[in-house]
C-alpha cells in the first residue's frame, strides 16, 4: 500500500515509521477475523485494516479529529491481527506512531488529559501505588461488590532466596505487579533456586515503560527504559544470563527495547543486548531439567490457562506455558476462543471500560465453562481483570510450581 506523505510530515519520525508500516500491507482483510474490536462493534474502522487507513489519510494531509483518535484508542495492542497478517505488517509499532500523530493533532478533554496525566503519576511507580493499594485493602469490607472485587486481596509474598548460585539471572520487578502481587517474582525466584539459578532484583529498575508509551508520553517511556538499561548493565557485564520477566505484558516490551532505541546513539547496542537476554520465565524454566518438579500437578484438579495476548502474540509463544503444564502433569481444561483477548489490555479496561467489560464477560463464559477449580494466567493485567469477576482463584501459573516445592515429599 503505497501512502504520499505530505511536505509537513517529510521528516516526522513517527510518520517515516507509519509509512514504512503502511508499505507492507496489501488490504487483504485477514485481520479483521481476529480482532476483538471490530468482532464486538462491528465497525470497520474499529479493526486494524480500518485504523491503517485512518494513519494513512493523516499522513496524506486529512486532517484528524477526535472521531479518528477514538477509533485509534479503542484498539487494545493485543497484536492477534500480526499472528493472522500473511504480509507481516509490525501494526503495533503502526498504531504507536498513528496514535501519536494524532495526538499532535487532537486536543484531548481536561478530564481525560487529568485522568491519563493522575493515572501516570501513580501506577508505574510501585512506591507510589503500594500505599494507595494498602488504602484500598483497608476499606475494602465497606466497598460495594463491583469495587470491592476490583481491589485485589493481599497474598503473602514468601522468602526471597538467597542468591547461592553460580548461574545468575535478573528479574524485572516491574511497577504494578511489584506492588500488587509481589508473591509472583518471589515464586519465581524460589522456583528457579531449585532449578539451581539465582534471580537477582535490582533496587533501580522499575517500569518497563509500556505505560507511558502507549499513553503517547513517548519520551517519558524512553527514560524509564534507559534506567533499566543502567540498572542492569553491571551485571550484563558481569555474565548475567538473561533477563526474567514474569508479566507477559512487561515481556513484550522490555524485548521491544532494541526497536525503540535503535538510533540512539548512546543506548542502541545496549538494548540490542538487553533485548537479546530477555526471556518469559517459561522460556528459561521449559530449558531446565524440571526432574525437581514432578510432582507439581498433585491435587491441584482442573486448571484453565488463559493465554495473554502479549504472550501468545506480542512475544509469538503460543501453546508454550501450555505444554509445560501438561508435561509436569496438570489437568489442562480446554475451551474456545484461547486466542481472543480478556480484556484487560494494560490500561485499556481504565479508558475503555464498556468494551473491556464485553471482552471479561465473553472471556469468563469460555473459560468458566470448562469447569476448572483455579485459573491461571501469565500477565498480572489479565490476572487482577479475570480475578474481578470470575468467583474463582486467579493466578500466575508460576504460583503453582511454587507451591509444590513448598509440599512436603509424598504429601497430596
Amino acid at each position: 500500500m503505497d501512502t504520499q506523505l505530505v511536505p509537513e510530515l517529510a521528516n516526522n519520525k513517527h510518520a517515516l515509521a507509519a509509512k514504512e508500516a503502511i508499505s507492507k500491507c496489501v488490504h487483504c482483510g485477514f485481520c479483521l477475523a481476529t480482532c476483538p474490536t471490530y468482532n464486538l462493534l462491528g465497525d470497520e474502522l474499529d479493526s486494524p485494516r480500518g485504523r491503517i487507513y485512518l494513519v494513512k489519510q493523516v499522513l496524506e494531509g486529512h486532517e484528524p479529529t477526535a472521531a479518528t483518535q477514538s477509533h485509534l484508542d479503542r484498539c487494545l495492542t493485543c497484536r492477534n491481527c500480526e499472528t493472522t497478517c500473511p504480509s507481516g505488517v509490525p501494526y503495533s509499532h503502526l498504531i504507536d506512531s498513528g496514535r501519536a500523530l494524532v495526538e499532535e493533532r487532537v486536543p484531548r478533554s481536561s478530564f481525560q488529559s487529568a485522568k491519563r496525566k493522575a493515572l501516570l503519576t501513580v501506577l508505574p511507580y510501585r512506591k507510589r501505588l503500594a500505599p494507595l493499594l494498602a488504602l484500598g485493602r483497608m476499606v475494602r469490607p465497606v466497598l460495594p461488590s463491583g469495587l470491592k472485587a476490583s481491589v485485589p486481596v493481599a497474598v503473602p509474598e514468601g522468602v526471597w532466596p538467597e542468591a547461592r548460585h553460580a548461574r545468575r539471572m535478573l528479574v524485572l520487578e516491574g511497577c504494578a505487579q511489584a506492588a500488587i502481587t509481589p508473591q509472583t517474582n518471589t515464586a519465581v525466584a524460589r522456583v528457579l533456586d531449585a532449578l539451581g539459578i539465582s534471580l537477582i532484583a535490582k533496587e533501580k529498575s522499575g517500569c518497563c515503560g509500556a505505560a507511558h508509551h502507549h499513553l503517547n508520553e513517548q519520551d517519558k517511556a524512553l527514560r524509564l527504559i534507559k534506567s533499566n538499561i543502567d540498572a542492569w548493565w553491571p551485571d550484563i557485564e558481569a555474565g548475567a544470563e538473561a533477563i526474567i520477566t514474569s508479566a507477559s505484558g512487561c515481556g513484550v516490551m522490555v524485548k521491544d527495547y532494541a526497536h525503540l532505541l535503535k538510533d540512539d546513539a548512546d543506548y542502541a547496542q545496549k538494548a540490542a543486548k538487553v533485548t537479546e537476554l530477555t526471556k518469559d520465565i517459561v522460556e528459561v524454566i521449559s530449558a531446565q531439567d524440571l526432574t525437581v518438579l514432578n510432582q507439581a500437578a498433585a491435587s491441584v484438579g482442573k486448571v484453565a490457562f488463559h493465554p495473554p495476548c502479549t504472550l501468545q502474540h506480542g512475544q509469538k509463544l503460543p501453546q508454550v506455558t501450555e505444554r509445560l503444564l501438561v508435561k509436569l502433569g496438570f489437568q489442562l481444561t480446554q475451551f474456545d476462543d484461547a486466542h481472543t483477548c480478556c480484556g484487560s489490555a494494560g490500561t485499556y479496561s481504565l479508558f475503555q471500560p464498556e468494551i473491556s467489560k464485553k471482552l471479561l464477560r465473553n472471556k469468563l463464559n469460555h473459560l468458566l465453562g470448562s469447569k476448572p477449580d483455579v485459573i491461571v494466567t501469565a500477565n498480572v493485567g489479565c490476572q487482577l481483570h479475570l480475578q474481578s469477576g470470575s468467583g474463582l482463584p486467579v493466578k500466575h501459573w508460576i504460583e503453582l510450581l511454587d507451591a509444590a516445592l513448598a509440599r512436603p515429599s509424598g504429601t497430596n
